[in-house]
């Protein structure tokens, strides 16, 4: 069955638009909107697959709906974020005639506080994600500009050992400070390892079975 040609008269004018580069700035913004909401889409179903399966309890539809609620969440926000970055950067280098570095953070600066700016889970994990990788290539770039001075050996096993050393003193005695899916993750590795009854609950499931 062809195409018909109303059909074909349409994507050739979208295609044919597309290809101008007069739109080419505001075209790349809406793509970027597009791509925000895949990828958000993308990284946060999996993740919240596992985790609810993993650790939240109900029925479930109820674990359905979680999922699909956090997924929306992530992709919305990430998608609105692309977009109004993109959409400042592109703002500021037509006001200024040029474009500056400064314009990145300024205009990633101002949506991450409108986008991201509202505490919740969602939006809590990915600073967390960014903060860490930040640090990392903030040395790095330390390191290469020569405000840090080369190291004469590697630091990375110093650095892991530090981190993981905090992590289970911080979940040890101060649980309540750690963020709730990481909290889930550190009790069911180190809290309900302690716990069983028979092979069942030492073996084959992690909790002992309610009988019916």
């Amino acid at each position: 069955m062809g195409v018909p040609p109303q059909l074909r008269a349409l994507l050739l004018a979208v295609n044919t638009l597309l290809r101008k580069r007069r739109y080419h700035t505001a075209l790349a913004v809406l793509k970027g909107f597009r791509n925000g909401a895949v990828y958000g889409a993308k990284i946060r179903a999996p993740h919240a697959l596992v985790m609810t399966f993993l650790f939240r309890s109900g029925s479930l539809q109820d674990k359905l709906w979680a999922i699909l609620q956090s997924t929306y969440t992530h992709s919305r926000n990430l998608a609105y974020f692309v977009f109004t970055y993109k959409g400042l950067c592109a703002l500021q280098s037509h006001v200024q005639g040029k474009t500056y570095q400064v314009h990145s953070f300024l205009a990633a600066f101002i949506g991450g506080f409108l986008i991201f700016g509202d505490y919740n889970n969602i939006n809590s994990q990915i600073s967390m994600y960014l903060m860490s990788r930040t640090l990392y290539a903030l040395c790095r770039l330390g390191v290469e500009k020569g405000y840090i001075p080369e190291p004469r050996w590697d630091p990375f096993p110093l650095v892991t050992a530090t981190i993981w050393g905090l992590v289970l003193w911080l979940f040890e005695y101060h649980q309540s400070t750690l963020q709730p899916s990481l909290q889930s993750s550190m009790t069911y590795l180190y809290e309900e390892s302690n716990v069983w009854h028979d092979i069942s609950d030492f073996l084959i499931y992690n909790k002992r079975r309610s009988s019916k």
